[in-house]
């Protein structure tokens, strides 16, 4: 009898583990997954911070740029220019693909150019005739790096003309005052 009550007694005590391990034990299979989830998220943060610019780093803002070598009397003059109408240029249509991975989208993109009254008409469609190429170059390749969420809606839109007015602007005008005061789109398709 007293071998049968050690026996009972002997696997009671061996089944009966401390309260810490046993919670540690069973929370286990969801700790795993919980770290390894931070982890990851902590990562593809870090990546995305680290090479995620999408653009931002061809693309400079009008707070950013300095103009300093201006005097009063050339800021006096366009301003006055920028109240008066300008004049327009237009830009054939251009395709280029965009920067969607896995799928072929491409963007058809037809431009009228609205040009500050400082620059005379005669002189600036001359002007941009030679410089045609370059600017079909620079939308080819600020189109290639929109994806196309960035193209969808108002606001994108309107980002996107501000943008190609800089690129062509700081291209073609790098020491002086802009010239191009707005970008119009005539065409623009999505495909």
């Amino acid at each position: 009898m007293a071998d049968e009550e050690e026996r009972t007694a002997a696997p009671d005590s061996k089944t009966e583990a401390p309260p810490a391990k046993r919670s540690l034990a069973q929370m286990m299979p969801w700790l795993v997954p919980v770290v390894a989830i931070v982890v990851c998220a902590g990562v593809g943060f870090t990546v995305a911070r680290l090479f995620g610019t999408r653009g931002n780093a061809q693309t400079v803002s009008g707070a950013e740029r300095t103009e300093t070598t201006e005097s009063a009397a050339d800021l006096q003059t366009d301003a006055q220019s920028d109240t008066q109408p300008g004049w327009y240029y237009d830009m054939e249509a251009l395709v280029a693909n965009l920067n969607e991975p896995g799928v072929t989208r491409y963007a058809r993109v037809a431009l009228t150019l609205e040009i500050s009254s400082s620059m005379k008409q005669a002189d600036g469609v001359e002007f941009f005739e030679t410089n045609k190429p370059r600017l079909k170059n620079w939308l080819t390749l600020y189109l290639s790096n929109q994806r196309l969420e960035d193209t969808r809606g108002e606001q994108n839109l309107r980002r996107m003309q501000v943008d190609i007015a800089d690129v062509f602007n700081r291209g073609l005008f790098p020491t002086g005052r802009p010239k191009i005061k707005q970008v119009l789109f005539k065409e623009l398709s999505i495909q």
